[in-house]
């Protein structure tokens, strides 16, 4: 087989834009043509457009995800030195606006099999000083969020739901209630980096809630501080979705639960072909959560997980470590970190864990092809 023919991908892009090539031009070019790329009405059509397919009364458009979760955790209120609760298995910038806005993140251990983190472990690890958690829907599914209410409600804490990875997952309560991820909580916070399900062509993100009292905090904190123009009541930030992203992303927003249907039927295949594999985990699905799959993750076992990234590059298959070092291990957080510091979940995770292509635009024969390889490697 020609394996450049099929040009496989980690992530394509180019071939999810050429198939709404016409109507993304149009949006882009009527704002350029229109001059308003700030908080213009292309922001407000987005905004709603998107409060209206999450379920929440209020989103609040901002740079990227990295700042809403900082936004947010600056609109609550918090002083230096409060505990927040994160799971250490995740991408830096959870735990790094906690530790830049003088807050102490709390590294606790996740499920190895979801990958994310649970009401138990939580609780095991709130003290006096615990004043929010910050619960990943990681790869594409879920935490269970109405265990993980329970406890905040307990203890009073704020619960920053970090969405960046699950747009469009659904969640269903024990009464058969379903709601869309990132408007469980007190806040949501998403990203839109192009890579993401719900992707635009640059950076981009959002926040979200139900609360009208948290909403105005947020939008003044992300608006400098500002409740109108040119007063200032508490120190904020300057971040903002440019009406260019926010055109892109109205657009592909409703294009968005396609998107995820196909990376879940793609999901089912590997699922199909790999599943009887010995010496590999395919990705486990919590009962009580859909899948949108941001990445479909095997866990490698018996050492085998950087062998078999090599074996897949010579056949010319991406394939990705998400995430291949503790966050308790990373310079930048060991003054948080006690010497000595593991969580045994996280250690295998970083050793086993390893992606294969996953977005939109995968065929079957690129499919087939990445199968065939990976059922290759175990059998030699």
């Amino acid at each position: 087989m020609n394996t450049q023919s099929l040009h496989i991908q980690m992530v394509d892009l180019k071939g999810q834009y050429n198939k709404i090539k016409a109507e993304i031009d149009t949006e882009v070019l009527e704002v350029v043509s229109s001059t308003a790329y700030i908080n213009g009405p292309k922001v407000k059509s987005f905004q709603a457009n998107l409060e209206r397919y999450l379920g929440v009364k209020h989103v609040i458009p901002c740079a990227n995800g990295t700042d809403a979760l900082q936004v947010a955790l600056m609109a609550l209120g918090l002083k230096q030195g409060d505990e927040v609760i994160v799971p250490s298995f995740t991408y830096v910038a959870t735990a790094e606006v906690i530790g830049l806005l003088g807050l102490k993140p709390i590294m606790v251990d996740v499920d190895v099999a979801t990958f994310n983190i649970t009401a138990s472990i939580i609780e095991q690890a709130i003290t006096p000083n615990t004043k929010a958690i910050v619960p990943v829907h990681l790869f594409g599914q879920s935490a269970d969020m109405e265990a993980i209410m329970t406890v905040a409600n307990k203890h009073n804490l704020f619960v920053i739901e970090d969405n960046a990875q699950a747009i469009g997952a659904d969640y269903t309560f024990k009464d058969g209630t379903k709601k869309k991820t990132g408007g469980i909580g007190h806040i949501g916070c998403t990203s839109f980096y192009p890579s993401k399900n719900l992707g635009c062509y640059g950076d981009g993100g959002a926040i979200m809630t139900n609360d009208d009292t948290l909403a105005a905090q947020i939008r003044m904190v992300a608006n400098h501080g500002q409740s109108r123009r040119y007063y200032h009541d508490v120190i904020g930030v300057n971040s903002r979705l440019d009406a260019i992203q926010a055109a892109i992303l109205d657009v592909k927003l409703k294009y968005l639960d396609t998107y995820n249907g196909a990376r879940q039927r793609a999901a089912a295949y590997y699922d199909t072909q790999l599943s009887n594999i010995e010496g590999i985990k395919i990705p486990t699905r919590q009962h009580n959560s859909t899948h949108v799959f941001h990445q479909y993750t095997l866990l490698v076992k018996e050492g085998k997980r950087d062998a078999l990234q090599a074996y897949l590059k010579e056949q010319s298959i991406p394939s990705m470590i998400y995430y291949p070092v503790p966050l308790y291990d990373q310079l930048a957080f060991k003054e948080h970190i006690e010497d000595g510091f593991k969580l045994p979940n996280t250690e295998i995770l970083c050793d086993e864990v390893l992606s294969l292509p996953m977005h939109s635009e995968l065929d079957e024969g690129q499919l087939e092809w990445i199968c065939n390889q990976v059922q290759a490697f175990f059998k030699l």
